[in-house]
């Protein structure tokens, strides 16, 4: 069955009014036709069966038939903060994130970034950024799309960071894998975890410091160095598995 997402105030009089690009898709790419049934999630904690009773250039209607709770998220919060990496490489980190659970991504911009990006490009980016992972949260059968944040710089991700309950910081110089697996058992339901990854080359020392400093805790992710698209989605793996119920 074919999954969609609205926002709550798309719903009134026990039906969910589908606008934007999905209109398109339903009824000239699908070529849907009244009468057959969708899935719908409003983006917190419920789904909808629906079945489709009108279809518009402007709009699709379909009548709820049945709504119940949401039980694909993880009952803690992920939010991963994402060094810039080269090419296309931020779009599979995107989709793969999504898959695995994220609840929001940062791109940061680090000393070591290679792609610098200015406000149109950045702006552009995130468009399409965001596009994904509301493609991969429609794949994965995900209750939210996670949202893609605007670019941040290295002191603006650590202070957007600053309320979180626990701030990772996968790190290539950290050693202490007893020490890092105890910090991940401590990671429990309710919690709003942040994932710090460094770009290719890996943080500067300088921003290591400053991130201990700013209270991220260093972790290892064993003897082998990681790609920069390789890290997250570990770290993501490890936290998903312990905290599915």
């Amino acid at each position: 069955m074919y999954h969609f997402f609205i926002t709550t105030d798309q719903i009134r009089e026990n039906c969910c009014h589908i606008v934007g690009q999905d209109v398109n898709h339903i009824g000239n790419v699908l070529r849907m036709k009244p009468g057959e049934r969708i899935a719908v999630r409003d983006g917190s904690s419920v789904d909808y069966l629906c079945e489709i009773i009108s279809i518009s250039p402007q709009e699709v209607v379909a009548k709820i038939l049945e709504a119940e709770e949401n039980k694909t998220e993880l009952p803690a919060r992920l939010t991963l903060f994402q060094a810039l990496p080269k090419g296309d490489k931020m779009e599979f980190v995107i989709q793969k994130a999504v898959e695995l659970g994220v609840s929001e991504i940062v791109p940061v911009a680090t000393k070591r970034c290679v792609v610098k990006l200015d406000g149109k490009k950045a702006e552009a980016k995130v468009h399409r950024w965001n596009s994904i992972a509301q493609s991969a949260a429609k794949q994965s059968g995900r209750g939210i799309v996670p949202e893609v944040t605007k670019v941040m710089s290295w002191k603006e991700a650590l202070d957007c960071s600053s309320n979180l309950d626990i701030r990772l910081l996968p790190y290539e110089l950290a050693q202490d894998m007893v020490k890092t697996k105890k910090i991940i058992s401590g990671i429990r339901a309710g919690m709003h975890v942040g994932i710090f990854i460094g770009p290719e080359g890996g943080f500067e020392r300088a921003e290591a410091e400053q991130a201990e400093a700013a209270g991220l805790l260093p972790i290892t992710l064993g003897r082998r160095i990681l790609r920069t698209e390789t890290a997250g989605m570990t770290v993501l793996s490890i936290l998903m598995y312990q905290l599915e119920t």
